[in-house]
């Protein structure tokens, strides 16, 4: 067999090698976190990597994941060799395609990133969810708990599912596992070659179907014959676990890894398991050996084989001493008496006769992070007389009150070798590439096990990234968050100001700091509170201006190398010399595609980099006169008081069950409180240069720059440093002003505005109206600027016409969106927001406009002083067409409906003239629709005082008397409009 070769990758990168080069038709449809499986697949192939036999697998990628299934069941009956990779809502449109092809008994392995299906809302993160939809399909199940486990199971799971026909779903939790980064032991094409004999191969081409032998499959069965086939196949499925210890034992013998069915860690007389399956199993075994190095007797029964779920290897390995145990489920089956594994524990037990007290739990929800701490308080529960039947750990439920109680401690758990380190940076900034640059640096070069797991939000570009590395001279096992960090960097001085950093801190850890002042001025602008917790922490305090030595390069805001270089001198992984080395290779392997020019720039950072950084002396008491703002404004809702703003401090853990609505209903016109200042410059207006076109308004992505025109009297409060200049129309009266305005803190600086002026300096033509400068300097002025602006009183819609310049008088309802900075979509939807916002009804997509347009913790779609605005909702990715008909015919029933009530009523409303102008009204303009809007009021206080049947709908449904919109917006942008009446 080939040498042993260690290599550094994720948990989809150690999957798509395998499954790669042991098929030869890969059917794909891109879904989170499972894509990158797919992409590594199509490149390989792209480049003309081929098999273990030789050949290049043919890769294509279909409509839909369930396109992609059907493909996959085509190629597995014509005797193909044949995968596919996919997660949560993708997976749910397999499942009628998996119960055909594990009826059929085709041998085929396909690969889950397993992940949260869409309830109440949309959620990319993971959990069990998906793949429990699909125990009852009769696909096997194996499942794998760390990155070597992936690379691993991937090939036994082929191996075994040509063994004993049954097809078989190996899966890992998505991101936890699928996006961590690992470095692991590579399995070379031999030994992938000998998993699967030449012999079970053929047969199952042999098996194909073949006008040379043809046969017919897929017949439509009568009740006479279907139950007896479904039972002939049990002896395929009994016959699963056999076969996976098989492969288990012939992987062993090839690599020195071996796996159990059922994989017991803990003390032989264990009195107390966790049972569990996934990666929260290493953290549970981590909390388990430092029990019982105590006076504990604990254990955890990490489940391998899912399906066919084995009650008798189950049962053997579980210590006879145990009294009780634990069963935690990472999914949530609504309506049952337990979770799925809680209950195949329970009736393994039965069969068994064996008697033990038996508890289930739910845990790590949509990634919810689980920790040794939770895994402690499941054991402490399990020590109790009388433990909760059943539990969640990892929440505070003050509703059902299911939650176990417990108690975060840190590191204390983790091997006395780990070292950590954290890094918070911004979406787009380079942070997270960097890291994994790091990573693969130390673990290439040293002989340290290595983590690196890269935290999210939801949102598009300019999201904060929270990348939390782990190194050691052993094995880690802490699938969970770091809590506090050797080492802390903020990529982004503004982070202080709205998320609690330093507090990640060790005690005597190292911090280092992206700023813009150097090592004399930096702690005189720092927050008072983050001044302290750097004092009482006692840490190694470093500055630099990473931002300007990139700007000076010419790379912009991609300050990712600067800061990498940074890390390598602060800790002492690799000396000087090899760090810088090892730094300009990875930036060759990153970017040599990007052109030479690319690399020397990043080179010269590199060589610059550490005579900028400096040591802060760190005083002996907090001295700066501010501190912290508060998360939001305190004139915000009293719900984005205490539930958006807790989100938006990343504490939204901890909050309890009853802070959310029960039903997935969320309020609008939020993002107007979350301010992210994401650019370090904002557009400032020239006055005298401006020509009033208003187009800097129509392409800003964000609805960051404005214009109004307002009587004069207006400017009666306005501050001293508010602009505005005379209007040049007349649409607006003869002394109407005009003002162009910023919202400092919500500008992305993506320049669009400055781009597209066209008021220019005549004596200066690259002088425009708008000009680029630092947003520091100028926050407060324009903060207070832009809040005067904005209670100015809105244009009268009724003067505006469809035209640029008038359309961006209309106020936008959809603001200040989570969307890349520049974004070429957004534009197009705060402008029809301005033109018929306040009757829209939106159907949306799964995709980049969902995640912007409808992620938390803010929401960009907004009302007006009325109250009205877009009301959104969105179902999935691919239905958004047939659920926008669906809101369509539901719109149009309802003035139907309200047109024959008010009909039927006109003569207890007594009110001829207005029964005939709300039946008859022309909504084709603006004025048209405020006027009917004014009828509907009239009609409301006529309907109070009427009594008898149709009153009270008719005044539920009243409103759709006046024309509403329906939008169907894709998930990349695109919209149409089903129009009112059909």
């Amino acid at each position: 067999m080939s040498p042993k070769r260690m290599i550094t990758v994720d948990g989809n990168e150690a999957v798509a090698s395998v499954a790669h080069r042991m098929n030869e038709v890969i059917a794909i449809y891109p879904i989170t976190p499972s894509s990158p499986m797919g992409e590594l697949s199509d490149a390989r192939s792209a480049s003309g990597e081929k098999n273990v036999w030789g050949h290049v697998p043919k890769v294509i990628e279909m409509q839909s994941e369930a396109g992609a299934a059907g493909t996959v069941h085509g190629a597995l009956q014509s005797g193909a060799m044949t995968t596919t990779f996919t997660s949560s809502q993708g997976l749910l449109l397999m499942i009628p395609n998996l119960y055909k092809i594990a009826g059929e008994l085709l041998p085929f392995c396909m690969h889950v990133a397993a992940r949260t299906i869409a309830t109440h809302a949309l959620s990319i993160f993971g959990d069990h969810s998906d793949v429990m939809a699909c125990r009852q399909t009769g696909m096997a199940m194996l499942s794998s708990a760390t990155v070597q486990e992936a690379h691993d199971f991937a090939c036994i799971a082929q191996s075994a599912t040509y063994h004993a026909r049954v097809p078989f779903m190996h899966f890992m939790d998505g991101f936890r596992t699928s996006h961590e980064v690992s470095k692991i032991e590579y399995l070379p094409d031999d030994v992938l070659k000998t998993m699967v004999p030449e012999e079970l191969i053929q047969a199952h081409r042999e098996r194909g179907l073949s006008p040379d032998n043809p046969v017919l499959r897929g017949s439509s069965q009568n009740p006479d014959t279907f139950f007896q086939m479904q039972e002939a196949r049990n002896i395929y499925h009994d016959a699963v676990p056999g076969f996976v210890e098989d492969s288990f034992d012939a992987f062993a013998e090839l690599t020195g890894r071996r796996y159990e069915l059922f994989e017991y860690h803990g003390a032989k007389d264990a009195e107390r398991v966790v049972i569990i399956m996934g990666s929260g199993g290493e953290t549970v075994r981590e909390t388990v050996d430092v029990l019982n190095s105590g006076d504990e007797k604990v254990g955890v029964l990490q489940v391998r084989l899912y399906r066919p779920f084995a009650w008798e290897r189950f049962v053997e390995a579980l210590p006879t001493s145990v009294k009780s145990v634990a069963v935690l489920d990472r999914t949530k089956e609504t309506g049952a008496l337990g979770e799925p594994m809680y209950l195949d524990v329970v009736a393994a037990l039965n069969r068994a006769g064996r008697s033990i007290k038996v508890i289930g739990g739910r845990y790590g929800l949509s990634s919810k992070d689980f920790t040794a701490s939770m895994a402690k308080a499941v054991f402490d529960e399990l020590a109790k007389e009388m433990p909760k039947p059943a539990f969640t750990i990892g929440i505070v439920d003050d509703v059902s009150g299911l939650s176990l109680d417990w108690d975060e401690c840190g590191n204390c758990y983790e091997p006395g070798t780990m070292h950590r380190a954290m890094f918070f940076g911004l979406g787009s900034d380079g942070t997270v590439g960097a890291n994994k640059n790091a990573i693969k640096i130390i673990a290439d070069n040293t002989d340290n096990h290595v983590q690196g797991y890269f935290v999210y939000d939801s949102k598009k570009a300019g999201a904060v990234t929270i990348s939390h590395l782990r190194f050691s001279t052993d094995p880690i096992r802490s699938t969970y968050l770091i809590h506090e960090a050797e080492f802390l960097a903020c990529h982004q001085f503004h982070f202080l100001d709205s998320l609690d950093v330093v507090s990640h801190a060790s005690q005597g850890g190292t911090f280092l700091l992206n700023a813009p002042y150097g090592k004399d001025e930096v702690w005189d602008n720092l927050p008072r509170s983050v001044q302290q917790t750097i004092i009482d922490k006692e840490l190694k305090f470093y500055v630099i201006n990473a931002r300007k030595i990139a700007d000076d390069a010419g790379m912009g805001k991609r300050i990712n190398t600067v800061m990498m270089v940074c890390f390598f001198a602060l800790s002492d992984f690799l000396d000087h010399d090899a760090s810088i080395g090892h730094i300009k290779e990875a930036i060759e392997k990153s970017y040599g595609s990007k052109g030479r020019k690319v690399v020397e720039m990043n080179h010269a950072v590199v060589d610059q980099t550490l005579q900028h950084m400096e040591q802060v002396d760190v005083p002996g008491a907090a001295t700066s006169t501010f501190d912290v703002s508060p998360i939001v404004s305190p004139a915000a809702p009293d719900f984005v008081q205490n539930v958006t703003a807790k989100m938006l401090a990343g504490k939204g853990d901890l909050l309890p069950v009853s802070a959310f609505p029960v039903d997935g209903t969320w309020p609008t016109n939020t993002a107007q409180w979350e301010k992210r200042n994401l650019a370090s410059e904002i557009p400032a207006w020239i006055e005298e240069l401006c020509i009033q076109c208003n187009k800097c308004a129509l392409v800003c992505p964000h609805a960051a720059i404005r214009v109004k025109a307002y009587d004069e009297s207006e400017l009666d409060a306005a501050p001293d440093t508010f602009k505005s200049m005379k209007y040049k129309g007349r649409e607006f009266g003869d002394t109407a002003k005009y003002s162009v305005q910023v919202a400092p803190e919500d500008c992305t600086g993506c320049k669009l505005c400055v781009m597209v002026c066209p008021g220019k300096d005549k004596q200066n033509p690259d002088r425009l109206s708008l000009e680029m400068k630092p947003q520091l300097p100028l926050k407060e002025q324009e903060r207070e600027n832009f809040a005067f602006f904005d209670a100015i009183p809105e244009a009268d819609r009724t003067l505006l016409r469809s035209n640029v310049k008038m359309s961006q008088f209309a106020e936008p309802l959809f603001e200040f969106s989570g969307a890349c900075s520049g974004c070429g979509e957004t534009p197009y939807i705060k402008l029809l927001t301005q033109l018929y916002g306040d009757r829209a009804v939106i159907a949306n997509a799964t995709g980049c406009s969902s995640i912007y347009g409808g992620n938390l913790p803010t929401t960009p779609y907004s009302c007006n002083a009325d109250g009205r605005g877009p009301a959104w909702a969105n179902s999935l990715f691919e239905d958004n067409a047939e659920f926008g008909l669906g809101l369509r015919l539901g719109l149009d029933k309802h003035h139907s409906v309200a047109m024959d009530l008010l009909s039927a009523l006109r003569d207890r409303i007594g009110d001829d003239v207005l029964v005939d102008e709300l039946l008859n009204a022309d909504q084709s303009d603006e004025a048209g629709v405020l006027a009917q809007r004014s009828r509907v009021d009239r009609l409301r206080e006529k309907l109070a005082g009427v009594d008898g049947d149709g009153v009270g709908r008719l005044h539920s449904i009243a409103d759709h008397l006046v024309k509403k919109t329906l939008w169907i917006l894709g998930g990349d942008g695109w919209a149409y409009d089903i129009g009112y009446g059909g």
